[in-house]
């Protein structure tokens, strides 16, 4: 019954398995007929996916691999939400090779009881009385060390029926139950007791949590190790049973949660159906649209539901984009839809199906959790499309756009970060189809305006070495070159290459307005916000970004670890550098004892601990410097400037295009390339 491994089915199939989310969720096998024959679990579901096609194979799977036609994978929060899922799916769709792999019991969960004076206990029997359930928990283990926690902290009756009685039971005199059959409690001292075990159960453990971490500690410092040993196990109880859970519940309304991902004109959205407390499904649908959000939304809701397929009660819907609609709205042509952005598929609802569902956002975390899990799923399978379809569409409306000779399939990007005209550095990304061709990445630590604040001057040198190494070498060049920044920075890399008499097209795209600049021009090129064109470019502009600040910032720390070691009196640059070379950093060189100091590297007592105390200092100043540098901070007082020139007086001239080119063909120096991606 061996597979036969060069078929089109098993190259399919192993295909889907190497594409694997990376992701913990359910994988489901189908046959030819659509039928779904096996469903499993995964921490990682790449992995053991992969693993049915390595190795040697058992009887079970090779069956598996000779029925299989298709692989679905769906994506959860966790391995727990994992295991009910497939708990659920397996009880409902049955597959054939899970039969006899599965027995008919469900997990257990924990009841509260509807009664005046509720009792806690564990159960795999679900009564309709009002109790209230919570779980179900796989971990049965976890459940049983929670509920002892719970025995131990709040004093609830144990008796299946609660009579009144004169004198209470043994469990009243060891302190494990209030005796309210024997009216020691009243009736609202209990219920404060329960609401806390109901708040233990449903996840909100943070206070709990902390308190019996110190009492461990107390415990553990009086060597009753025993007893810290109990309350170690019970904090894990809880840690493990307070995953959350987004798979199962125990609200019977039916529901669907809908969520989308787009890129350009493709959208793919995902339906997670609810049904008696149980996810019983997720759907995946593709489409293609240049409408907006609201639009797409509204077309795939009419396009979904029907008379066959009725909505829910309540449908959960991702947050919806209604910017256009409240243009329109402000404009007087859609003031009533701008009152309520949905009013139209609520009529179309009550008019072709007869129905009046609730479109809801989440307003608690459960619904948010499965809202996100249905976005994630939605965003994968784009990206699989994405990858099936390649960046070729995009690239030939790119090339429409800037009217280029040919489809741009090389786009090099460049960038240039520094702070205060210190560390200048430029960064050079190179990317093939669509997609980061990270060998050709590349560093320049920018020698010409060192000290001077002179975006235009480093982006000549950075342009210049780049290509005049590539006209040396004989390389590839590019069919398209990308600048972060306006019509200056592209002016003064159209110098350069004309200099080095390269015919290469040029565009810049600014940050601010996302517009688009060729050299010379007076009026920027403006594009659709959604146009693919313009996210590859978005794309390639943020990779340079990221490359270029990070060697920037890499560079900085340097300075500000030898700056913060000089400080100290009897501490040059040599002994500096003798201290970072022994730790490895400032953050090991404030850890380490004085001590430890003074023995590696032959200082005095009293130098070490100035050493390290300079050490946490430096650190301080590096924390304050990164706050103040991030994205978050409502004001920087200087940044990496990127996409703006400014000039100081007094600064010397800037290199021309002509004295870079020529420099750059004549001479390379040990660096002359940059730094490439990694290194």
């Amino acid at each position: 019954m061996e597979h036969d491994t060069n078929s089109q089915d098993y190259i399919r199939l192993r295909a889907t398995a190497k594409d694997a989310p990376l992701e913990p969720g359910v994988y489901i096998w189908r046959d030819v007929d659509g039928q779904i024959i096996y469903v499993g679990k995964a921490r990682v579901l790449r992995h053991r996916l992969n693993s049915y096609f390595s190795g040697e194979k058992d009887v079970k799977t090779r069956t598996l691999l000779k029925r299989a036609r298709s692989i679905e994978t769906i994506i959860v929060g966790n391995e727990y939400e994992a295991l009910l899922l497939e708990n659920t799916l397996i009880k409902q769709h049955t597959p054939k090779y899970n039969i006899n792999l599965k027995d008919g019991k469900s997990y257990p969960v924990v009841r509260v009881t509807n009664e005046d004076f509720p009792r806690v206990f564990r159960t795999r029997r679900i009564v309709e009385d009002g109790s209230r359930y919570y779980g179900p928990f796989p971990n049965v283990p976890a459940v049983d060390a929670m509920l002892e926690l719970v025995e131990a902290l709040f004093p609830l009756r144990k008796c299946r029926t609660m009579r009144k009685r004169v004198a209470p039971c043994m469990y009243f005199h060891i302190g494990r139950c209030a005796a309210p059959c024997c009216g020691k409690i009243s009736k609202e001292e209990y219920a404060t007791h329960v609401e806390r075990v109901k708040q233990l159960l449903a996840g909100e453990t943070e206070s709990l949590v902390g308190d019996l971490g110190r009492q461990m500690a107390e415990a553990a410092a009086a060597l009753r190790f025993e007893r810290a040993a109990q309350l170690r196990n019970a904090i894990q109880a809880i840690r493990d049973l307070s995953a959350t859970n987004s798979v199962v519940d125990f609200d019977p309304d039916s529901r669907d949660y809908i969520a989308w991902a787009s890129e350009g004109v493709l959208t793919t959205f995902t339906v997670f159906s609810m049904r008696g407390g149980k996810m019983t499904g997720r759907e995946l649908y593709r489409a293609r649209s240049a409408a907006s959000e609201l639009e797409s939304l509204e077309s795939f809701l009419a396009a979904y539901y029907s008379a066959d397929r009725l909505p829910p009660p309540r449908i959960y819907l991702a947050p919806v984009d209604f910017s256009g609609l409240e243009e329109a709205g402000a404009a007087g042509t859609a003031g009533a839809a701008a009152a309520d952005p949905l009013a139209g598929i609520r009529l179309w609802f009550e008019k072709e199906l007869g129905q009046t569902p609730a479109l809801l956002r989440a307003d608690e975390r459960r619904h948010e959790a499965v809202l996100a899990m249905a976005h994630q799923n939605a965003r994968e399978d784009l990206g699989k499309r994405l990858k099936e379809r390649g960046a070729g569409p995009a690239l030939e409306e790119l090339a429409a756009i800037l009217s280029l000779g040919s489809r741009p399939d090389r786009i090099e990007g460049f960038d240039i970060a520094q702070l205060d005209g210190k560390h200048t550095t430029a960064s050079l990304v190179s990317f093939k189809d669509g997609l980061p061709d990270k060998k050709n990445y590349r560093h320049f630590n920018i020698r010409t305006v060192e000290g001077r604040i002179d975006d235009f001057g480093a982006m000549r040198e950075a342009v210049s070495r780049r290509y005049g190494r590539l006209i040396a070498d004989g390389g590839e060049l590019p069919d398209l070159v990308l600048i972060d920044g306006g019509i200056g920075q592209v002016n003064a890399a159209r110098g350069v290459l004309d200099a080095l008499g390269l015919d290469l097209d040029v565009v810049g795209l600014a940050k601010r307005d996302e517009e688009l600049w060729l050299p010379g021009a007076t009026e920027p090129i403006r594009v659709s916000r959604n146009s693919e064109a313009l996210k590859v470019l978005q794309f390639i502009r943020d990779e340079t970004h990221r490359f270029a600040t990070g060697r920037n910032q890499r560079l900085r720390s340097k300075d500000l670890a030898l700056e913060g070691l000089e400080s100290v009196e009897g501490v040059g640059p040599a002994r500096a550098a003798v201290l970072l070379k022994e730790f490895g950093s400032l953050e090991a060189i404030a850890a380490a004892a004085a001590e430890d100091i003074a023995a590696r590297c032959g200082l005095s007592a009293s130098l070490s601990s100035a050493v390290r105390a300079a050490a946490a200092t430096a650190l301080a100043d590096r924390a304050a410097e990164a706050a103040r540098l991030s994205p978050a901070a409502p004001k920087r007082a200087s940044s990496v400037r990127r996409t703006e020139y400014r000039s100081r007086r007094g600064s010397a001239p800037a290199a021309s295009a002509a004295d870079l080119a020529a420099e750059a063909l004549a001479d390379y120096g040990p660096d002359g390339d940059g730094d490439g991606e990694g290194k």
